[in-house]
């Protein structure tokens, strides 16, 4: 089956001030789009070309050669995660079961906040910083290029993009500033939720 670069779920204006029109052009229009259709190339009349996303990921995440294939699938799912991740006046106090998790794990939400901004500072070059559930507990982790909590049996509840190519046009080498906004004012919390449930 064709992999297919699918909608966003919000305006591209309308994560605005935090994140520009102009970088979702590049980086949804450009560099996610890029993923898909590497990914259908390197498929094409192959025994995977019938798989779904989730299944080239698992299939290729410890073969050293498909790595190419592995890292363009996996920057696929891991980009469209990163969308749902986000929603137009999000961010700030989690709701509902995903709150009482995060109270229970992390022992409150600035302890949360804390670790998440942490994991997108520590990470050494690009990669992404994740809230996982993880044998039945919330904790945050981060991969590094593509890799992916799916491709190691973890459950990824919400996720942050740290290549540079999510945040330089509005913050330039200002990671920091880019993490903070995503977490006060974008996480979808709701998306965790249904994450958390399913």
């Amino acid at each position: 089956m064709a992999i297919i670069l699918p909608s966003l779920p919000f305006e591209k204006n309308e994560l605005e001030p935090y994140i520009s029109s102009l970088t979702l052009e590049y980086h949804y229009g450009k560099h996610h789009n890029t993923y898909v259709v590497n990914t259908n190339n390197l498929i094409k009349e192959t025994e995977l070309d019938t798989l779904s996303l989730e299944e080239i990921i698992l299939q290729t995440a410890n073969d050293p050669t498909k790595t190419s294939l592995f890292n363009n699938a996996a920057q696929v799912w891991n980009h469209t995660f990163y969308w749902n991740s986000l929603k137009p006046n999000g961010g700030g106090l989690p709701t509902g079961e995903i709150a009482k998790k995060i109270d229970s794990d992390f022992g409150n939400y600035d302890n949360f906040a804390k670790a998440l901004k942490e994991a997108a500072l520590g990470q050494f070059g690009s990669g992404w910083a994740w809230l996982v559930l993880k044998n039945g507990k919330l904790s945050i982790s981060k991969t590094s290029n593509a890799d992916t909590p799916i491709a190691h049996g973890i459950k990824p509840l919400l996720c942050i993009d740290i290549w540079e190519h999510a945040y330089y046009l509005d913050y330039k080498n200002g990671r920091a500033d880019y993490a903070d906004a995503v977490i006060k004012n974008l996480l979808n919390w709701e998306f965790a939720n249904t994450n958390l449930e399913g």
